[in-house]
């Protein structure tokens, strides 16, 4: 029988470990893990699966070996590069960078929204935007029933989505506050920041990857354009505007969204209750409501708060709550290979 072999590429980054720590808890049927790293993480050793794995350096012949599937957290240009060179020696490459999400050639995949789309790949599929992916997982099922007409997205992004340097700004922040009993009434920090523009701490950033000619960054037209993919609906109605928040794990979305068709909020709820990857928390007469700090280490995505928005015909308000480095990246991307296995 083949043995199958999965290479995960970026493997010491921070979604690249919570790939690994969701493998070891799923124990998919796969024979052989080879993990992959640039030149300046080459050589370190990783605990994975009850054994010591030496991280390989990423190379034009790191496929040469022969894989069935690989999943990549290692960034856009090394998505461009290395994953054409992995499909030519016959992998499946799951991506999580924006190299290929809006390639009309590559399947941009959420497991709980879209599964018949992993059939349709030529070597390469797409994870979308961590922001993306807990929004339609809550969103579709509502699409399929009322049919939906415009989406006002406002996130709280957590600093991991930044990387470890964000996380690193936060961390700087609160340890500047704890010595100095800084008032913050200045947005110069006395410590260097390694990732954003001004300090996180105490702080919101209404700024997320680059600003646009338009006016909205790239994080907010990434949202835009991967529910219109993801939904199937080119034309659909959507904005967004996207927040850098002090916290350290899990994004947070307040969705607007109004339907074509009219709902009842005891039957819509009933729908997000049993649709699958969702736990409805709405029971605000004791104050249970998803909560970031609740999400953080769940791969499922958490919805509440749900009421009519009265200043339309036929609209809601939601409030969708994920940990953005597994159900928004790690998860999502091994949920796909899982689907792959199974169909074999």
């Amino acid at each position: 029988m083949k043995k199958i072999r999965l290479a995960i590429v970026g493997a010491t980054g921070l979604v690249g470990r919570t790939v690994l720590k969701v493998l070891e808890e799923k124990r998919l049927p796969i024979d052989e893990y080879v993990l992959f790293a640039s030149k300046n993480s080459a050589g370190k050793k990783l605990k994975f699966m009850d054994r010591d794995y030496i991280v390989q350096e990423l190379n034009d012949l790191s496929f040469d070996s022969g894989f069935d599937y690989a999943i990549f957290s290692a960034g856009g240009s090394t998505a461009k590069k290395y994953a054409p060179i992995a499909v030519s020696k016959g992998c499946i490459v799951v991506d999580n960078s924006s190299a290929f999400r809006m390639d009309n050639n590559v399947p941009l995949v959420v497991p709980e929204v879209n599964p018949e789309e992993i059939k349709n790949n030529h070597g390469i599929i797409s994870n979308p935007n961590c922001s993306t992916i807990q929004a339609v997982v809550a969103l579709k099922p509502l699409d399929d029933k009322y049919r939906i007409k415009r989406i006002i997205y406002s996130t709280y992004q957590a600093v991991s989505g930044a990387g470890r340097n964000g996380v690193l700004d936060l961390e700087s922040g609160i340890r500047d506050y704890m010595q100095n009993d800084s008032n913050f009434s200045s947005a110069k920090p006395t410590y260097k920041l390694q990732k954003f523009n001004y300090p996180i701490f105490s702080n919101c950033l209404p700024h997320i990857d680059v600003f646009l000619e338009n006016g909205y960054t790239k994080e907010e037209e990434k949202m835009v354009n991967e529910t219109r993919k993801i939904l199937k609906r080119p034309d659909l109605k959507v904005t967004a505007t996207a927040v850098r928040v002090p916290v350290f794990n899990a994004h947070s979305e307040a969705i607007n969204v109004e339907f074509e068709n009219d709902f009842d909020l005891a039957e819509l709820k009933n729908i997000l209750s049993n649709a699958t990857g969702i736990i409805l928390q709405d029971d605000i007469e004791n104050c249970i409501y998803p909560l970031a700090i609740n999400a953080s280490g769940h791969d499922e995505v958490f919805v509440g708060r749900i009421r009519r928005d009265y200043s339309v015909d036929y609209g809601v308000n939601l409030w969708v709550v994920a940990d953005n480095i597994r159900k928004g990246a790690a998860s999502n991307a091994v949920q796909i290979v899982e689907r792959m296995l199974k169909k074999g």
